[in-house]
C-alpha cells in the first residue's frame, strides 16, 4: 500500500442509488417529497475509493479492489427477498422492546455505564449489535441514521478530520428520534479541508471519543517482568538441587569454621567457600539467562507489533485517507474490498455483492452476503424485515468479494474479534526446530544424569566402605558426602544442554530483526527455519520480478491503426504510427467510447502526492488512465465518472482475466464494457468498429482473417515481453437482459458469461513493466544455490516466456505451459513433467495450489508468493508463503508466512539467505556444545574416579562457569553470525537430513579426542612432565589443577573459532571482525577466566599461576585450531564408515543391556506408580490433576511395555536439515 506523510487521497464522487424492492409503491408520497429526495441522495452520494493496490492482470491487476455501487435503474427482482414483498416475515427479537434489545448482561454492565458521555450511546449498548447478531437492537438505535447522529459522525464524509474534545453532549432520545431526518455535521462546513495531523496518527485527536469507545488497539500480552524471568530461571531442578546443596555445604562449612578449632598446625577451616562460590555462580547464571530472556521477549513484542500493523482507508471530512488499522475510531466510515481483513466491528452504509467470511467469529462458514443498513430500515417500516437481512461487519472476518462502506460500531477489546482475541491470548509457540532441539537435550542431558548417578554410585560405595577407618569429624564426613552430591549435580548441570533451545530462538530474534530491514517481514517464525531449505519457488511476475512501472507502448485501434513508440520497440515496427498521431485520427464518438471503457471500468483513481496530481491503484489501470489523460483528452477521472450510470459491475475475476461493468446511456439503453486479457477478449469478439475515424459508430461482423491478423498482432507484443490489454463492448436495449441466468453468487447481477458473447473489439494495447535489473543476478544465485525457481503468473504463455527468459528462469530444455492444460493433466503426468516445469502461464489460484501440492507430495520444500485473497490457499499449502506487501491483500498476508515489504524477488534471496544462516547458527552451537559435554562429563567422572579424596579436577564452581560459557556465551556468538553470499554456494538440504551430520561428528568427536588427551596428560602425567613434586609441596598440586582447568577452558575458546564454519574448508576467520556480537563476547570470556585466574583464588579452588605455566595452558590450547584444520582434511566419507563400523559395535552391545536395564526396572516404576496413585486417592486429590496422573501413567504403562532397540530409539530424533558440508 501507498503510504506517504504528504499523499491525500482525492476520492473521486460517484452516485451510488440504492436497488429497492418492489415495495416502494407505499412510499410514493414519502418519496415524491423533495426534502426526502435531497435528503436520500445526499446520504447515497459515495466517495468511491479504487484501491491504491498495485496489481497486476494475472490476478495482480484489475482486481475488485474498487468502490462498486447497484443502479435504481429497472431490473428483475432477484429471488432473494421475493419472500419479503409477499409475506409478513419476523426476526429474532422483533416483539423487544428498546429496554429489552439494549439490556446489559450480568456480566458486562459496566459497558453500559460511562461517565461525562457526549455521544448518545455507551458502548455496551453498541455491543448489543452483535452478541449475537441482533436486528432489534439495530431498529432500537435508531438505524444507520440514528447511530451516525448518535455518535456525531457522518455516514458519507465520516468523522470530522479536526474533532478534539466535544463541548456539547446529546441524548439516547434524540439520536434514535432525530435521526430519522437527516442533516449531516457537515452541511454547513462543506469547504472544511482535512487537517494535515491526520496522517501523523490520532494521538491529539478524538479525546473524547477514546476515552468512551477506546482506540483499535488490543492490551499487550502481559509481558514477564525481568524479575519473574529471573525467578523461572532459577527454578529449574537441577540449579534448584544444586543450590540446596550449597546452601547445606555453606552451613556445614561455616559450622567447621566457627565450631571446631583446627588440629594443630592445620589453617583454620575454609570449606564453606566453595558452597558460597557456587551460590554465586548460581546467581550468575540466573541473571544471564534472565537478561537474555528478557532482550528476547522485548524484540518478539517490536515484531509482534510490526506484524499486526497495517493501514486501512477511511473516509474523514469527506477525503478518503490511509490510517494505521490502530488509529480507526468508532464513527469511522471504512472502505471495504475484497480481500481485506475487517479491522472494527460495524454496520453496512453501502456497497455492491458485499460478501464476507465470517467463520473465524461465528463458525459460519457459508459465505454471508450483505445488505446495506438503509435497505434494512426500509423493511423495518414495511413490517418485512427477516432474519435473513444481515447489515453487520463483523471484526475479524474477511471479505470475499464485492465493495463497500461500513460505519464503524466497536473497536479494539470492545469488538467482536477483540473479545475473542483477548480470551485467547496464549504464548507463542515454539517452533518446529526449537522443539526437536529440545527432545535432543532432553536425550544428551538423560545420558548426562546416568553418568552423574554412576559417578554418584561409585563413589558413595567408595565413601561408605572408608567411613570405618575415617577418623574426620562428623561435620567433615557430612561434608565429604555432600561434595561427592554436589560434583554428581553439577556434572547433570553441565550436560544438560538446556542453551540449545535458547539459541535457537537467539538465531531467530536476531535474523527476524535483521530480516525486517531487508524488507522480510516474518509472521511465522518456523518461516526463518523452513526459507533455508526451500528447494523451489513458485513466483509471480508482475512486481515480483518486474518493477510494476507500466507504460503502453504499442496498441492497435479495432483493426485499422496501430501504432508504438518507437524507442520501445524493434525498427521493424517503425512504420506504426506515433501514439499523438494514432489517437489524433479517432473521431470524437470513438474516443469518448475509449475514455469510457478506460476510466468507468477501472479501479484506479487520483490523488495527490507531493503536491501533484497522480493516478493511484494498479499499475495496469494508472498505464491506461495516463494514455488516456494524454491522448484522449480525458478530464478528471472523478468527473468522467460523475456523468456515467453504473448499472452493474463484474470485478476482476482471475479465473476469467476480465473485468466489466455495465452503465445506462442517455437514451435509456445500457452499455457493456469489458477488459481483460487480449487472447482471451479476441475469443469472445465476433464484431468490430468499421471506422474509428467516422464519427458514426459503425459495427460490422470480423472476419476470420481479421481476427488471425489480430491475434498475430497480439503474439507479436506478447514476444516483447508487453502484456496486452483488450478492449470490448457491447448494447443492450434492457438489463439485464431477457433469458440470461442469474449469477450464481448474487442472483440480482446477471452471469457474465451469458452476456459477455457476441462481443465487439474495440481494441489492444501493449503494457511494458521493465524486468527488475536485480532479478536475473537474484535467480542466478537461487540456481547455483540448488534452487529451482518457476514462474507462475497469469499472462499469456508468450509474454510469459518471454520474461522468464530474461530472468534466466525459461532455460531450452524447460517446459512452458498454460493452468487450463496443466490441472487437465493426471497426477502421475505432473509428477513426469514438474521437473522441467518452468513457466506456469494464464494459471487460476488452483492452478497454483495443485502446483504447491505436487511439489511436496514429491518431497520438495515449496516457497511460493501471492497477492490475492484467491492466492490463500496456495501461500497456506506451500511451506513457505510469501505475500506482497504492497500489491497483497490483506487475506493472502494474513495466510503468509513472510511478507514481503517491496515485493521484490530479490528479498526472497535475502530470505533463503537468513534461513540457511539460522539453521547454521544452531548447527555451529550445537556442535560446540555437545563437544564441550562430552568433554566436560568425561574429565569431571573420570578425575574424580581416580582421585582418592573422590574430588574431581574440575570443581563444581569451575563446571558452573564452564556451562555459563557454552550455554549462554557461546549461543550469543555463535547466533550472530550475519549470511554472506557464499552461503548460497551449497545446495539446500533435504527433509531427511539428521540433527548433525557426518562432518559434525567427525569434529565433534575428533575435538572431543584431543582436548581428552591433552587434559588427562596434564592430569596424570603432568606433576612428572612439569617435574612437580606434588607429594611434598601441595601448592605445586593446586597449581596443577589451575593448568589443567585454564587449558580446558581456553580449548573452548580456541574451539569456538573452529565452529564458526561447518564446512570442510579452512578459514575460520572469515567475516569475523564483522561479527561485533562475537568479539565481544569472546572479550568478555577471555577477561572473566584471565580474571577467575588471577583473583578466583579458593572459590574456584585455584591459584594464580606463573608465567611459564600460562604458556603451558595456551600452547596446549592453540593447536585446536590446526587440529581442526587436520580433521577437515579427513573426507566425510571415510569418518562416515568410521562411525558406522564404531555404532554397529556400541549398539550390539548397548541393546542387551538397554533391554535388561528396562525389564528390571519396569517392575521397580509401575510399584512407584502404584504408590503414587494411592496417595493421590488418600490425599482425596481427586482433580483433574489426579485424572491426568492416571492418564499419563496408562500411557507410560502402554508405552513401557514396548521395549524399543537403540537404534530404534536414535531414530527417534525428528531429522532436521541444518546444513550440507562440502
Amino acid at each position: 500500500m501507498q503510504s506517504n506523510s504528504n499523499n491525500r487521497l482525492l476520492t473521486p464522487p460517484m452516485t451510488i442509488h440504492i436497488s429497492t424492492p418492489p415495495i416502494e409503491e407505499s412510499l410514493c408520497e414519502q418519496s415524491s417529497n423533495p426534502a426526502y429526495q435531497a435528503s436520500n441522495s445526499t446520504f447515497l452520494s459515495l466517495q468511491v475509493p479504487p484501491s491504491p493496490t498495485a496489481a497486476s492482470l494475472d490476478g495482480e491487476t484489475l482486481r475488485s479492489r474498487a468502490s462498486s455501487f447497484v443502479s435504481n435503474a429497472d431490473t428483475k427482482r432477484s429471488r432473494a427477498y421475493s419472500d419479503v414483498s409477499t409475506v409478513q416475515s419476523r426476526y429474532d427479537g422483533e416483539e423487544l422492546t428498546v429496554e429489552e434489545a439494549l439490556r446489559p448482561d450480568e456480566n458486562n454492565e459496566k459497558d453500559f455505564e460511562v461517565e461525562d458521555n457526549p455521544f448518545a450511546f455507551s458502548p455496551g449498548q453498541l455491543n448489543k449489535l452483535l452478541n449475537p447478531k441482533s436486528l432489534a437492537a439495530y431498529k432500537a438505535l435508531g438505524g444507520i441514521r440514528g447511530l451516525e447522529k448518535g455518535l456525531r459522525t457522518d455516514a458519507v464524509v465520516g468523522l470530522s478530520a479536526d474533532e478534539h474534545n466535544i463541548e456539547d453532549t446529546i441524548t439516547f432520545e434524540e439520536a434514535t428520534l432525530g435521526g430519522k431526518i437527516r442533516k449531516s455535521i457537515f452541511e454547513n462546513d462543506q469547504t472544511r479541508e482535512a487537517s494535515p495531523r491526520i496522517k501523523q496518527g490520532v494521538r491529539d485527536l478524538y479525546g473524547d471519543r477514546k476515552r468512551v469507545y477506546k482506540d483499535n488497539r488490543l492490551p499487550a500480552k502481559k509481558s514477564l517482568s525481568i524479575w519473574k524471568l529471573f525467578w523461572n530461571a532459577f527454578n529449574d531442578r537441577i540449579l534448584l538441587l544444586l543450590t540446596a546443596a550449597a546452601v547445606i555445604s555453606l552451613a556445614l562449612g561455616i559450622y567447621e569454621a566457627v565450631g571446631q578449632k583446627p588440629a594443630p598446625g592445620q589453617p583454620q577451616s575454609v570449606d564453606w567457600v566453595e558452597g558460597l562460590a557456587i551460590l554465586v555462580a548460581v546467581i550468575l547464571v540466573v541473571l544471564v539467562t534472565g537478561l537474555n530472556d528478557y532482550q528476547r521477549e522485548k524484540q518478539f513484542v517490536i515484531l509482534n507489533a510490526k506484524k499486526e500493523d497495517r493501514e486501512v482507508k477511511v473516509i474523514r471530512s469527506g477525503r478518503t485517507l490511509q490510517i494505521s488499522v490502530f488509529d480507526v475510531m468508532v464513527g469511522d466510515v471504512i472502505h471495504l474490498e475484497a480481500g481485506d481483513l475487517i479491522p472494527a466491528d460495524g454496520l453496512l452504509v453501502a456497497g455492491h455483492s458485499l460478501r464476507c467470511d465470517e467463520s473465524s467469529a461465528t463458525g459460519e462458514s457459508d459465505a454471508m452476503k450483505k445488505t446495506t443498513g438503509e435497505e434494512v430500515w426500509r423493511h423495518f417500516e414495511h413490517g418485512t424485515a427477516t432474519s435473513k437481512l444481515d447489515p453487520f461487519i463483523i471484526s475479524g472476518s474477511k471479505v470475499l468479494e464485492g465493495v463497500g462502506t461500513c460505519l464503524v460500531t466497536s473497536v479494539g477489546v470492545n469488538s467482536s474479534y477483540g473479545k475473542i482475541m483477548v480470551s485467547l491470548q496464549t504464548e507463542t509457540e515454539d517452533t518446529p526446530l526449537q522443539i526437536k532441539l529440545a527432545k535432543m537435550a532432553n536425550w544428551i542431558g538423560y545420558i548426562g544424569s546416568a553418568a552423574a548417578g554412576l559417578l554418584f554410585v561409585i563413589l558413595l560405595i567408595r565413601f561408605l566402605l572408608g567411613l570405618s577407618g575415617n577418623i574426620a569429624s562428623a561435620a567433615m564426613k557430612g561434608s565429604q558426602f555432600l561434595n561427592i552430591l554436589i560434583v554428581a549435580i553439577t556434572i547433570i548441570v553441565v550436560a544438560v544442554p538446556e542453551g540449545l533451545p535458547v539459541a535457537v530462538t537467539l538465531a531467530l530474534s536476531f535474523a527476524t530483526k535483521r530480516m525486517l530491514k531487508e524488507n522480510n517481514l516474518v509472521r511465522k517464525l518456523r518461516a526463518c527455519e523452513t526459507m533455508g531449505n526451500a528447494t523451489t519457488i513458485c513466483s509471480d511476475k508482475t512486481g515480483t520480478l518486474t518493477q510494476n512501472k507500466m507504460t503502453v507502448v504499442a496498441g492497435t485501434l479495432s483493426a485499422q491503426i496501430e501504432f508504438s513508440r518507437e524507442a520501445s520497440l524493434p525498427d521493424g515496427e517503425k512504420r506504426n504510427l506515433s501514439s499523438e498521431k494514432a489517437f489524433s485520427l479517432l473521431s470524437s464518438s470513438a474516443k469518448d467510447l475509449f475514455v469510457q471503457s478506460i476510466a468507468i471500468n477501472s479501479t484506479a483513481f487520483e490523488g495527490l502526492e507531493d503536491g501533484k496530481n497522480i493516478f493511484i491503484g494498479s499499475k495496469t489501470e494508472t498505464a491506461l488512465l495516463m494514455l488516456a489523460k494524454e491522448h484522449l483528452g480525458m478530464g478528471p477521472v472523478a468527473d468522467e465518472r460523475a456523468v456515467s450510470e453504473v448499472v452493474q459491475l463484474y470485478p476482476f475475476d482471475s479465473d476469467r482475466k476480465c473485468m466489466g461493468v455495465v452503465v445506462r446511456l442517455s437514451s435509456g439503453s445500457y452499455r457493456l464494457f469489458v477488459k481483460g486479457a487480449a487472447e482471451i477478449m479476441l475469443a469472445n469478439a465476433t464484431k468490430q468498429l468499421i471506422d474509428p475515424a467516422g464519427d458514426a459508430l459503425e459495427v460490422a461482423s470480423m472476419s476470420a482473417l481479421t481476427s488471425n491478423q489480430i491475434n498475430s498482432k497480439i503474439t507479436y507484443y506478447a514476444r516483447q515481453s508487453l502484456r496486452t490489454i483488450a478492449f470490448l463492448y457491447r448494447d443492450f436495449q434492457h438489463w439485464p437482459p431477457a433469458g440470461v441466468r442469474a449469477s450464481k453468487n448474487d442472483k440480482q447481477m446477471a452471469d457474465f458469461e451469458d452476456i459477455c458473447q457476441d462481443m465487439t473489439f474495440l481494441g489492444v494495447f501493449g503494457i511494458q513493466d521493465p524486468l527488475r535489473e536485480e532479478v536475473p543476478y537474484a535467480v542466478k544465485r537461487c540456481q547455483d544455490a540448488g534452487i529451482v525457481v518457476r514462474m507462475v503468473t497469469g499472462d499469456n504463455i508468450t509474454t510469459a516466456t518471454a520474461i522468464a527468459t530474461q530472468c534466466g528462469i525459461k532455460t531450452p530444455e524447460g517446459i512452458a505451459m498454460e493452468g487450463p492444460r496443466f490441472r487437465q493433466l493426471s497426477n502421475i503426468e505432473m509428477d513426469e513433467i514438474l521437473p522441467n516445469l518452468q513457466v506456469l502461464a494464464r494459471s487460476s489460484p488452483l492452478d497454483k495450489q495443485i502446483l504447491v501440492s505436487r511439489l511436496k507430495h514429491l518431497g520438495e520444500t515449496v516457497a511460493v508468493t501471492g497477492d490475492g485473497t484467491n492466492d490463500a490457499p496456495a501461500l497456506k499449502a506451500a511451506d513457505i508463503g510469501f505475500s506482497m506487501g504492497i500489491a497483497g491483500t490483506e487475506v493472502a498476508k494474513e495466510a503468509s508466512s513472510i511478507i514481503l515489504m517491496d515485493d521484490n524477488f530479490s528479498s526472497i534471496v535475502k530470505a533463503i539467505m537468513w534461513g540457511r544462516s539460522v539453521n547454521d547458527a544452531v548447527a555451529k552451537f550445537l556442535q560446540f556444545q555437545i563437544t564441550v559435554n562430552i568433554t566436560a562429563v568425561i574429565l569431571a567422572f573420570v578425575s574424580a574416579v581416580a582421585s582418592p579424596s573422590s574430588h574431581s579436577v574440575l570443581s563444581a564452581v569451575q563446571l558452573l562457569w564452564v556451562n555459563l560459557i557454552m550455554d549462554t556465551f557461546a549461543a550469543l556468538a555463535l547466533a550472530t553470525d550475519a549470511p554472506t553470499e557464499k552461503i548460497l554456494d551449497r545446495k539446500p538440504s533435504p527433509k531427511s537430513a539428521p540433527l548433525i551430520t557426518t562432518n559434525m561428528w567427525k569434529m565433534i568427536l575428533g575435538q572431543a579426542l584431543y582436548q581428552l588427551v591433552v587434559t588427562f596428560i596434564l592430569y596424570f602425567a603432568g606433576a612428572s612432565i612439569l617435574g612437580y613434586d606434588v607429594v611434598r609441596n601441595p601448592l605445586l598440586q593446586t597449581q596443577l589443577d589451575t593448568v589443567v582447568f585454564n587449558t580446558f577452558v581456553w580449548m573452548q575458546i580456541f574451539n569456538e573459532l573452529n565452529n564458526r564454519r561447518l564446512d570442510n574448508k579452512f578459514n575460520i576467520f572469515e567475516g569475523v571482525l564483522r561479527n561485533k556480537f562475537f568479539l565481544a563476547i569472546n572479550a568478555i570470556m577471555v577477561a572473566g577466566q584471565i580474571l577467575i585466574v588471577f583473583v578466583g583464588g579458593t572459590a574456584f579452588q585455584i591459584t594464580r599461576i606463573n608465567g611459564t605455566q600460562w604458556a603451558v595452558c595456551l600452547l596446549c590450547a592453540v593447536p585446536c585450531l590446526a587440529w581442526g584444520v587436520l580433521l577437515r582434511c579427513v573426507p566425510d566419507r571415510w569418518a562416515e564408515r568410521v562411525f558406522k563400523a564404531v555404532g554397529s559395535v556400541v549398539f550390539a552391545v548397548y541393546g542387551p543391556v538397554v533391554t535388561a536395564v528396562a525389564i528390571v526396572c519396569q517392575p521397580v516404576g509401575c510399584a512407584f506408580k502404584g504408590m503414587k496413585r494411592l496417595f493421590l486417592r488418600v490425599s482425596g486429590k481427586k482433580s483433574q490433576e489426579a485424572g491426568g496422573a492416571v492418564d499419563e501413567e496408562a500411557a507410560n504403562t502402554a508405552a513401557g511395555s514396548v521395549v524399543t532397540s537403540p537404534v530404534e530409539l536414535s531414530r527417534t530424533i525428528p531429522p532436521i536439515t541444518l546444513t550440507t558440508m562440502d
